[in-house]
C-alpha cells in the first residue's frame, strides 16, 4: 500500500514531515516499511542546465545536421551537433551535459558525428520527460538565465511517498483519507495543530440537462446490500489532466484515461472502488444487479473468458453479465476513447460473496482488496457525488436524471456502552474520560449518552470490526500511545507447566541426532499434486483431501505421506548433480477417514512425521572408502533412533511392506497397536522413476504419534554395569528361505530366558554347496550371567539349547 504525502496534505493540514508522518502512523498501528523520495522526472534532470546557442551552422556533410557553439554558463563555448530543424542562433535552450542520464537510462557521451565532435546534446520535450513534441527542440523565453539548473527552471519537484502493511482489520486506512483520519486524531490528542476535511461536494446537483438516466435493478439485496449510480452524458474521452495523472503515478497507478482515472483516483482517495460503464452499451438502458446462472460466461477486461457459478454476483444488462460485481471488469461494457455517455457506479458488495467469487476466479484485484475485508457502506453517495463532479470538470458532460439508488436495509451504527474506569483498569493508566471522548470524537464516532463515569457510543461503520467495548479501547489505545503506556514495577502471570515429556524438546532431539549424523532438513509444501496418489493403494486418490479452490494442477491437494515430497527433492538436486543425499523431514500429512463400515468417507485425520532419505555415492576421499547408501545404512540409523528411547526394532512386530512404495522394505509395529511406528526400505523403481529419479533411493517414514507413545513409556533408571564378563559364541545355520532372521532373534531370546544378552547376524550366504530353496545364517550371540562367571559348561548348555531350538523350530542344520 502507497500513500503520497502531497496527496496526503489535500486533506490534512499540519506542520509533520514525511519523516514524522511515517513515525506517527506506526505509532498508531499503521505500520511502515518504508519511506522514499520521488522524483518527479526520474533522475531529476541532473546535469541539465539552461544554455544559449551563440552559433549555428550547417553541416557541411550533411543536408539537416547543424554545427552550433552553446553557453552554458562555463567558461568556454562548448560544440555541439544537432539534428532539430527548428535550433538557431540566440535561442535559450535546455542542454544536456556528456555524463547526464536522461529518461529511458539514455547517457550522454563526448561522440563524433559526420567527422565532427559533439560535447552534449540540445533536447526536446520528449528527450527530458517533460512533453511529448519531438518536432524540434524546447526553445525557452529570451529572459530564462543560462547555467540555471533544469530541476530549478522547470520547478520539479520531490514526492515523498510512504510504503505501509494494514492488518485485515484496517481496510479503513487502505485511502488517503483514512490514514489522515487517524493522524488527524493523534495530532489533536497531541495537541499539535492540525485541520481535517474532506472533500466539498456540495456543487453535485441532480437532474442537469435532458433526460431520465439509466434505471437499476437489484435482485439480490444480501449480495449487494447497497447500490448507487447516475448517468453523465456528453463526456469526452482523453488524457486525464497533469495534476491527476500526477497523483496516480506517485503510488505506482498507470493513468489510462480520464473517466477510468477518476475512478482510481476516488478509490485511492477514499478507500471506496467504483466502476464506470458505457452507458450506450448497456442493453435495455437498465442495469441489473443478480447472481449469475450456473455456467453464465463473460469476458473480462483482460480479455479473458470466465465462466460463473450460481454465487458470483454480476452486473448485467438484458444481453448478460457486463462485469463481475466487487472483482472485475467486463470487456464489452468499459470506457473507451469512442465513449460518450457512461454510468456511474458506487456500491457496498458482500464481503463473503466477493472474497469466494476473488479465489474461485483467481482475481485479485484493488477493488475485492478492500470489499471482501468490508467497505464502508455509508460513504456510497459521497462517494459518487465526489467522482461525477470530478468527471463533469475533466471529461465535460453533464448529469441525467436523479442518483438511483437501492438501500432497503440501511446499515446502523453499532452501539457499545463504555466504562471509563473500566478501560483505565484494562489499560493500566489513566486516561481520563475528557481524553477518551476526544480521541473518539476525532475518529468520527457518536457519543449517544454520556455520564460521569461512561458513555454509550456508535462506532462508525467504517470501522467493521467493532462491536464490543475491548474494540473501542483498541481504537483509543491506538491514538493515546502504547509507548505512553507506564510499565508496572512488577508484573504477575501465570506460568504453565510444561508437559513431560516436551514433544518440542523431542522433535528437536530427533532433529540434532539426525544433524549430528550427515542429514539435512528439508521442508516441503503440505500441498502438492493429486496425481501423485493416482497410482498408489497405499495412499489411494480417493483418500486424498483436496483443495476447493486450487491455485494450480501441483497444488491441488494435501499430502498423505512425506515421500513424494522428498522424491521431488531427490529429483531436484540430482539434476543439478547432487547425487549423493542424505535427508529428513518433519511435517504433516493428511487423509479422509472412512466410516466404520468402510462405505463412505467422512472426517478427516492428520498427524505428524518423520521422513529419512539416502541415496547415491559420496564423494570419494583418500581417508575412508566412501560407502554407497543402501537399506541396512538407513535401517542402522533407524535403529539408533528408537534406541534413544530405550526400545529395539527386533522386539516388534515385522511386516512386509507395501509393494507400491517400497519394492523391498519392512514395516514395524509395536506390541497391540495396528498403526505402523516405521515403515522403510528401497523406493520402488517405478515410483522413484515417476520423479525422474533413475538412481536407488532408500527412505523411511516414522509415525510421529506412535514414536512420541514410545518415548512417553521409556523410564530412564540407573543400573550398575555388569560385574563379571560376557561369552560370545557364532553358529552357522543352514535354514529354510522362508525363515526369517527376526523369528531366529526371537527364538532365542526365548529360549536363552536371561542369559542372551544380544543376537545380531553378521553374515548371510546363498550359493555354492548350498541347495535350492536354502540359504545360510551366520549368527553371533552374547550370553551374560549378572549373578556369577559363566563356566564353558553353562556356555555348552545354553548352545546345545539354542541350537536344539534352531532345529525343532525351523528344520535347521549346524553347518
Amino acid at each position: 500500500m502507497k500513500l503520497s504525502y502531497n496527496w496526503l496534505k489535500d486533506y490534512l493540514e499540519c506542520d509533520l514531515t514525511p519523516e514524522q508522518v511515517a513515525e506517527a502512523m506506526t505509532s498508531i498501528g499503521i505500520e511502515v516499511d518504508s519511506l522514499e523520495e520521488q522524483e518527479e522526472i526520474p533522475g531529476g534532470l541532473e546535469g541539465v542546465v539552461v544554455a544559449e546557442v551563440v552559433e549555428c551552422e550547417n553541416h557541411p556533410d550533411s543536408d539537416h545536421l547543424h554545427i552550433t557553439k552553446v553557453n552554458d554558463g562555463s567558461p568556454e563555448l562548448v560544440p555541439v551537433v544537432c539534428g532539430a530543424p527548428n535550433v538557431a542562433a540566440g535561442q535559450k535552450v535546455l542542454f544536456a551535459r556528456i555524463g547526464t542520464v536522461l529518461p529511458g537510462d539514455f547517457k550522454i557521451k563526448k561522440s563524433k558525428i559526420r567527422g565532427v565532435e559533439s560535447f552534449g546534446m540540445i533536447c526536446a520535450e520528449d528527450e527530458l520527460g517533460i512533453g511529448e513534441d519531438h518536432s524540434g527542440i524546447k526553445v525557452l523565453p529570451a529572459d530564462a538565465v543560462v547555467g540555471t539548473a533544469a530541476r530549478d527552471y522547470l520547478h520539479l519537484k520531490k514526492e515523498a511517498v510512504i510504503e505501509y502493511e494494514i492488518t485485515a482489520n484496517r481496510v479503513d486506512a487502505a485511502s488517503h483519507i483514512g490514514v489522515a483520519r487517524d493522524l488527524y486524531a493523534y495530532l489533536k490528542h497531541n495537541n499539535m495543530p492540525c485541520k481535517f476535511a474532506y472533500p466539498d461536494v456540495s456543487a453535485f446537483a441532480e437532474g442537469e440537462g435532458k433526460g431520465k438516466g439509466l434505471e437499476i435493478d437489484v435482485r439480490d439485496i444480501d449480495g449487494a446490500p447497497r447500490y448507487t449510480g447516475i448517468t453523465i452524458e456528453g463526456v469526452k474521452v482523453g488524457p486525464s489532466e497533469e495534476w491527476l495523472q500526477k497523483k496516480l503515478l506517485s503510488i505506482g497507478v498507470r493513468p489510462i484515461n480520464n473517466i477510468v482515472d477518476v475512478s482510481n483516483y476516488v478509490l485511492f482517495e477514499l478507500g471506496q472502488p467504483l466502476h464506470t460503464f458505457d452507458a450506450d452499451h448497456i442493453a435495455g438502458r437498465k442495469v441489473i444487479v443478480r447472481r449469475a446462472s450456473e455456467g453464465e460466461m463473460i469476458k473480462t477486461l483482460d480479455e479473458q473468458d470466465r465462466k460463473l457459478c450460481a454465487r458470483d454476483m454480476v452486473i448485467a444488462d438484458n444481453n448478460g453479465p457486463m462485469c463481475i460485481a466487487g472483482v472485475f471488469g467486463g470487456f464489452d461494457s468499459g470506457v473507451t476513447d469512442s465513449t460518450v455517455n457512461v454510468f456511474l457506479e458506487s456500491a457496498y458488495f458482500d464481503p463473503a460473496s466477493v472474497r469466494k467469487t476473488s479465489k474461485s476466479q483467481t482475481l485479485q484485484t484493488d477493488a475485492s482488496f478492500r470489499f471482501e475485508r468490508g467497505a464502508d457502506p455509508s460513504i456510497c453517495e459521497y462517494a459518487l457525488k465526489r467522482a461525477a463532479l470530478l468527471i463533469v470538470q475533466l471529461a465535460g458532460g453533464h448529469i441525467v436524471g436523479k442518483i438511483q439508488e437501492s438501500y432497503p436495509a440501511k446499515f446502523e451504527r453499532k452501539r457499545i456502552e463504555l466504562d471509563y474506569n473500566r478501560i483505565d483498569s484494562f489499560v493500566g493508566a489513566n486516561i481520563g474520560g475528557k481524553a477518551i471522548e476526544n480521541i473518539l470524537e476525532a475518529l468520527d464516532y457518536e457519543f449517544v449518552s454520556k455520564t460521569d463515569t461512561g458513555a454509550v457510543v456508535a462506532a462508525p461503520t467504517y470501522m467493521v470490526d467493532v462491536t464490543r467495548e475491548c474494540d473501542v479501547i483498541e481504537e483509543i489505545l491506538r491514538i493515546y500511545g502504547y509507548n505512553n503506556i507506564a510499565l508496572p514495577s512488577r508484573m504477575r502471570m501465570s506460568v504453565n507447566p510444561s508437559p513431560s515429556p516436551d514433544p518440542e524438546a523431542i522433535r528437536n532431539g530427533i532433529s540434532n541426532f539426525l544433524a549430528a549424523n550427515g542429514f539435512v532438513e528439508i521442508m516441503n509444501n503440505s500441498l502438492t499434486k493429486g496425481d501423485y496418489y493416482s497410482k498408489l493403494s497405499t495412499f489411494p486418490s480417493e483418500r486424498s483431501v483436496n483443495i476447493v479452490n486450487p491455485l494450480s494442477s501441483d497444488l491441488n491437494v494435501m499430502r498423505q505421506s512425506l515421500i513424494p515430497g522428498g522424491l521431488e527433492v531427490v529429483a531436484y538436486n540430482v539434476n543439478r548433480q547432487i547425487s549423493s543425499l542424505k535427508m529428513f523431514e518433519y511435517g504433516s500429512v493428511y487423509q479422509r477417514l472412512p466410516q466404520t463400515d468402510g462405505t463412505k468417507l467422512e472426517g478427516y485425520e492428520e498427524h505428524t512425521c518423520f521422513s529419512i532419505f539416502i541415496t547415491g555415492t559420496p564423494d570419494k576421499s583418500w581417508k575412508v572408502e566412501a560407502r554407497k547408501g543402501d537399506f541396512f545404512q538407513l535401517k542402522g540409523y533407524v535403529e539408533l533412533l528408537v534406541k534413544r528411547f530405550g526400545a529395539d526394532l527386533y522386539q516388534m512386530r515385522c511386516e512386509a511392506a507395501p509393494s507400491d512404495i517400497f519394492s523391498e522394505g519392512v514395516v514395524y509395529k509395536l506390541p497391540g497397536k495396528e498403526s505402523a511406528l516405521v515403515s522403510m526400505g528401497t523406493v520402488n523403481p517405478a515410483l522413484a522413476k515417476s520423479f525422474g529419479v533413475k538412481q536407488p533411493v532408500f527412505a523411511a517414514e516414522i509415525n510421529w504419534p506412535v514414536l512420541f507413545e514410545l518415548v512417553k513409556r521409556n523410564k530412564v533408571a540407573f543400573k550398575e554395569l555388569p560385574k563379571f564378563p560376557e561369552v560370545r559364541r557364532d553358529l552357522a545355520l543352514l535354514l529354510d528361505e522362508s525363515v526369517s532372521y527376526s523369528d531366529l532373534q526371537a527364538s532365542a531370546f526365548k529360549a536363552g530366558k536371561k542369559l542372551i544378552k544380544q543376537v545380531s547376524l553378521f553374515d548371510v550366504y546363498r550359493g555354492d554347496k548350498i541347495p535350492a530353496g536354502k540359504k545360510q545364517y551366520a549368527l553371533n550371540f552374547v550370553i551374560q550371567d549378572l549373578e556369577k562367571t559363566l563356566t564353558d559348561a553353562d556356555v555348552e548348555r545354553v548352545m546345545t539349547k539354542l541350537l536344539s531350538t534352531f532345529q525343532n523350530e525351523y528344520g535347521a542344520v549346524l553347518r
